[in-house]
């Protein structure tokens, strides 16, 4: 079980299926067996031959955009990823006879801490009881039906993994590592040799001297195919109609907020008089007045200046209480602000040097010393703080077992409440640039005070940066008119030049994309992209989530295929250029046979790299080069090489040494960490074996 949890503390795809199961805990519970599903339907997929059933995907999808707070294609992507490996490891099960019962699912739920820790589950010694838990789920059956409901699917997710917990444990025990693989692997890692090299760039040819045609482009292609395959993809072009505020409009605003601030005149349609309206300075009743006028309601908590991350937090914080200054621009909004109150010196900052003992709150698990030995080495470290010619940072590096070490000791501001009662006086009590000593729960602390600010309550009347309706109705009549033009005579280009409108393209546009440059969270447009009636050089206008507008061409309907030259023409070209250059070089320079003969050269040098080893093949100066490397492990001391293509050039070598690491008189324990260590990603490449192997129909892009 221990293996089993370190598994799954480390397996992305454990942690997401038993968050997926368990988020919602509160609903979770009985283990009857059965599932309710919806009547049937078109499935969203078809792996090997099983249906997922769109509802029971429908509901995943929902539940994980409220859990994550993701978007929905975020949330169809994650689940669907789940859906097939749920549904692959379930055929294999099935093959197996692998399944799991109650006693499974009780050790899965009663490893999630949010679950262990509710009081809802807990006996009456503040433990977790399965009982308790299965008899809670029980009642939802007849008090909450929909959620007993949303606990079935619950529940199936929870049952694939107390399997997948079965099957990994029978891959684990039919795998292991023999004597001579062990042998070999340890080689691999301890082995090294010492080089020197001379690395001969492919910038020595000249672009000029290499061509390459398009009929090498489209035969590295083909013979390179599972690297050029490419699904069925869409290219489109779009102006982008932007609603940004004018500078009429932010004027507007200013003008708005400005008549806030004092006692003003206004004309009261009812009753047809004049009346006086108080303003923001003079207002009694701050909080009515924001919640009138103010998109942003009231929040009466004191601040710290650095929470004001604007360049007006000075400004605010020299107010005179119930002064108002404003208005004045903080990121998207205008807004006018008021001193209410201050707090004198309430926030506090200050560094500090933990000396912890064994026991203390928090300590690390390495800390061995007693408290007593701890408040002798704490006053030793105090009297060191508090001579002139100390440095604290460096007592600090030197000394602390706090977590702060790496910034000094540094604290950062904090008020009331948020340090040790003991911690939090003693800096409160005394001066800028105090030292001393004081005793908390966590250790000793040599306390340094480095500043004193006030905290302010400031009221604000918000008033967002946003565009007009004159502003937004223009807008909409530029795209809109651009789209009619554009449909007439279908010139997009054309239309767009004349009016001085940047069109932008984007090409490759995936079935199931939803972000495109320039154009994030734009499912709807690649939905029509994609649509069966959606003609090459159809013109459409588009909202945008963020407000405004796109007009949007399609240009090109690609083929699930290679991919052509005009794709990856460029990449390839980059490849085959690189292999020319090499041969070249090697041509040029196939006379030299020795460093120094290659260093003739000018431009080139011997390079030195030492206990170089083939886990990681690079070379200092020169980056990753694992076939150079490779080489040199085939070569004998004092033997040259010929001259070898790298990634970086190409490289002739001259190995200087050779170490072996005397072989282990017993390799068990070496292959058993490795074997442990493989463990933690096996199910993974499991499922990454099972799914090429799989015929999957995709359907997302017909729901979503």
């Amino acid at each position: 079980m221990a293996i089993l949890g370190k598994i799954r503390q480390r397996s992305i795809f454990l942690i997401l299926v038993i968050g997926m199961a368990l988020f919602a805990f509160v609903i979770s519970g009985v283990f009857d067996g059965s599932s309710s599903n919806a009547g049937p339907t078109d499935p969203i997929a078809i792996i090997n031959d099983d249906e997922v059933e769109l509802n029971y995907f429908r509901q995943l999808v929902e539940q994980t955009e409220r859990t994550y707070n993701y978007t929905t294609l975020q949330s169809v992507n994650l689940v669907w990823n789940q859906a097939i490996r749920n549904t692959i490891f379930d055929q294999q099960f099935k093959k197996l006879g692998i399944d799991a019962g109650k006693e499974q699912l009780e050790q899965i739920i009663s490893s999630d801490d949010n679950v262990i820790n509710n009081p809802n589950f807990q006996n009456e010694s503040g433990f977790f009881d399965f009982g308790i838990f299965s008899n809670y789920i029980s009642q939802l059956k007849t008090e909450n039906p929909t959620a007993y409901e949303n606990w079935k699917y619950q529940e199936q997710s929870i049952i694939g993994v107390a399997k997948q917990r079965i099957y990994l444990d029978l891959i684990k025990a039919s795998s292991g590592m023999t004597e001579a693989e062990a042998k070999a692997n340890y080689h691999l890692e301890n082995d090294n040799v010492n080089i020197k090299y001379v690395q001969i760039p492919f910038d020595v040819i000249p672009d000029s001297l290499v061509q390459i045609s398009d009929a090498e482009i489209k035969k590295y292609i083909n013979d390179n195919e599972i690297d050029y395959k490419r699904d069925e993809t869409r290219n489109i072009q779009y102006v982008a109609f932007d609603e940004n505020p004018t500078e009429d409009d932010l004027s507007a605003i200013r003008l708005k907020l400005d008549g806030l601030k004092t006692k003003r005149i206004a004309y009261n349609d009812v009753s047809k008089l004049t009346d006086t309206l108080e303003g923001f300075k003079e207002t009694q009743n701050v909080a009515d007045f924001i919640d009138q006028y103010s998109e942003i309601s009231f929040d009466s908590v004191y601040r710290p200046r650095g929470e004001y991350n604007n360049e007006y937090a000075d400004i605010l914080f020299g107010l005179e209480t119930g002064e108002v200054f404003g208005p004045y621009r903080d990121g998207n909004a205008f807004k006018i602000s008021r001193m209410l109150d201050r707090k004198k010196n309430a926030s506090l900052r200050a560094s500090h040097i933990l000396i912890a003992y064994e026991g203390a709150t928090r300590a690390a698990s390495d800390i061995s010393r007693s408290k007593e030995e701890a408040r002798k080495e704490a006053n030793r470290v105090y009297r060191l703080a508090r001579r002139s010619s100390s440095n604290f940072e460096d007592l600090v590096a030197e000394y602390s077992d706090g977590p702060s070490k790496i910034r000094g000791g540094d604290l950062g501001f904090f008020q009331e409440g948020q340090m040790a009662t003991e911690f939090f006086n003693f800096v409160n009590d005394n001066k800028v640039g105090r030292i001393g000593l004081v005793e908390t729960e966590f250790g000793f602390h040599i306390i340094e005070i480095t500043d004193k600010d006030d905290l302010a309550l400031i009221a604000d009347v918000v008033a967002e940066a946003v565009p007009s309706d004159k502003t937004s109705n223009d807008v909409f009549r530029k795209a809109t008119q651009f789209e009619m033009d554009s449909n007439d005579g279908n010139d997009f280009l054309g239309t767009a030049e004349s009016n001085n409108y940047q069109v932008r393209p984007v090409k490759q546009i995936a079935a199931l994309e939803e972000n495109l440059p320039g154009l994030p969270q734009q499912r709807n447009i690649v939905r029509w992209a994609f649509e069966d009636d959606t003609k090459v050089g159809d013109i459409r206008r588009f909202s945008l989530n963020g407000g405004g507008y796109a007009v949007v061409q399609l240009t090109a309907k690609v083929k699930e295929g290679l991919a052509t030259i005009d794709e990856v023409g460029n990449e390839v070209r980059k490849i085959l250029i690189k292999d020319k250059k090499a041969a070249l070089i090697k041509q040029k320079y196939a006379d030299k046979n020795t460093l120094e003969a290659l260093a003739e050269d000018d431009e080139l040098t011997i390079e030195t790299a030492s206990a170089i080893n083939q886990k990681n093949p690079t070379l200092v100066g020169a980056g990753n080069e694992p076939y150079v490397v490779g080489t040199a492990f085939a070569m004998n001391p004092g033997e040259y090489s010929g001259l070898i293509q790298g990634e970086k050039g190409v490289y002739k070598i001259l190995l200087s040494q050779k170490n072996i690491v005397a072989d282990l008189e017993d390799y068990s324990a070496y292959a058993e960490a490795a074997r442990e260590n493989a463990s933690f990603t096996m199910m993974e490449s499991v499922f990454a074996a099972l799914e090429s192997v799989s015929q999957i129909d995709d359907n997302r892009a017909l729901y979503y």
